[in-house]
């Protein structure tokens, strides 16, 4: 509840509405569609993962893997490897915090006069890739978790959710073509300004990784599932 007065709610709903509507939490839950609105009242799927303690425990696969790879595939040495779990306000920030503590940056002070830096991915393209997996993952009908591969040259993601709705494998990526599973988590997601507009996520990656230098992402679209591979920059 401290989650959902504190955070959610003065980010989903003005304050002079909340000042004029004066409703009880349990109302403010409903119209949110946190509860049922129908007595007894209970958590919905949206209600879960939005302000939920523990939203694996009643929705599997609900949180993302991390693994950091010492080399360029599965049979070389782990680095680092973390599962990620929480209500999506927690989670989104915490992996904007993982993204940023593994991104290298090399810095140039040979070919100008003044200090260049270069990450070797775009936070923000990053940023998008995972924000659109959770935004877009089964969560109806899949147990397995949103998953980060980070290797010595590149970062796959992979979602657990394939197309949907007027979004096909043939047309994946098209701009301004979009559909939603999730309508609600994606209405979280915007409301707490962890997306921004929708249907423009990929743009703004495939901007962000071309203003960094970086190869074209490669996507590999099946009906259930949906992978991106960002390959680093050229240190040289």
């Amino acid at each position: 509840m401290d989650l959902f007065e504190r955070t959610y709610l003065p980010a989903a709903v003005a304050e002079e509405v909340l000042r004029l509507n004066d409703r009880p939490v349990e109302q403010q839950l409903a119209s949110l569609r946190f509860t049922s609105a129908d007595a007894p009242e209970t958590p919905t799927v949206v209600g879960l993962l939005g302000i939920g303690k523990s939203p694996a425990d009643f929705i599997p696969g609900a949180y993302v893997q991390f693994l950091r790879i010492e080399g360029r595939g599965f049979a070389d040495p782990i680095a680092d490897q973390k599962e990620w779990h929480g209500p999506l306000p927690d989670l989104l920030r915490r992996l904007d915090e993982l993204l940023e503590a593994n991104i290298h940056i090399a810095t140039d002070i040979v070919s100008g006069p003044v200090e260049k830096r270069y990450p070797d991915y775009p936070l923000a393209a990053l940023q998008q890739y995972v924000r659109n997996a959770v935004m877009h993952r089964n969560y109806e009908t899949s147990n397995a978790p949103v998953q980060i591969h980070w290797f010595a040259d590149r970062v796959e993601i992979q979602n657990p959710g394939g197309p949907f709705g007027r979004v096909t494998r043939q047309n994946f990526g098209q701009p301004g073509l979009t559909d939603y599973r999730n309508p609600n988590v994606a209405e979280v997601m915007k409301n707490l300004g962890f997306v921004q507009r929708f249907g423009a996520g990929l743009a703004i990656a495939a901007k962000a990784l071309a203003e960094n230098d970086n190869p074209e992402p490669r996507f590999t679209v099946e009906d259930t599932n949906v992978l991106v591979v960002v390959t680093a920059r050229d240190r040289k």
